[in-house]
């Protein structure tokens, strides 16, 4: 099914998890919340997929780290409180597990913390399809090839064999500064023509599609 990938690495939110308008209305609410200089949806999705205090770092230059503590605290607040929690994408669970089924070895790399993966990997039924993970608070942030150089060698794989599939430029990126294959998908943070700048094997509609686009 993969061809010669035994490792596939999968940025989280945009990529598996539906996520991304919610966490830009959250920021919304948070700038609103905390008298923050505007900021555009487009300027937020923008910044997706970064570790928080980087994003923060771009969307307001400046701020202090106690400053990014409190920005953290109430979008932390905000994203828990809301009423509608974001959900996978369609198709995701049964490819992930038609994946594992086929002896792929799957992980994750997100600008998410870890006490946010974890929840969410449990509320998704996804943690036991999922051999690794690797977050922003324990890493350097994407596009450094950190999170995915301790992903191949805790699991045992070469970056010729390991795939990155995410939605944002900054997975792509990585998966260069790393030595990996990438394929971004559509859907996302970031538009088509912004990943493409990057050279993927591939810009697929959705996660769904990567099966067939690796059996060929």
């Amino acid at each position: 099914m993969t061809g010669q990938f035994g490792l596939i690495v999968f940025d989280w939110d945009g990529t598996l998890m539906d996520s991304v308008g919610s966490i830009v209305s959250t920021m919304q609410a948070t700038i609103g919340h905390l008298g923050l200089p505007p900021r555009s949806d487009d300027e937020v999705r923008a910044i997706i997929g970064l570790g928080l205090y980087e994003a923060l770092s771009v969307l307001f230059p400046g701020q202090s780290r106690a400053d990014q503590e409190r920005i953290r605290e109430a979008y932390r607040e905000y994203f828990l409180g809301a009423a509608v929690r974001p959900t996978l994408f369609p198709g995701v669970r049964e490819t992930m597990a038609a994946f594992a089924e086929q002896g792929v070895t799957l992980a994750v790399a997100t600008g998410k913390g870890r006490a946010g993966l974890d929840r969410e990997l449990a509320e998704t039924g996804l943690a036991a399809l999922i051999a690794d993970s690797r977050c922003a608070d324990e890493c350097r942030s994407k596009p450094d090839p950190q999170m995915l150089e301790e992903l191949m060698l805790t699991l045992g794989h070469e970056p010729g064999g390991t795939l990155m599939v995410g939605d944002a430029e900054f997975d792509l990126l990585m998966a260069r500064n790393a030595g990996t294959a990438a394929v971004g998908v559509r859907g996302g943070a970031h538009d088509a023509s912004r990943l493409a700048l990057h050279q993927p094997m591939a810009i697929l509609e959705a996660v769904t599609e990567l099966p067939r686009f690796l059996r060929r």
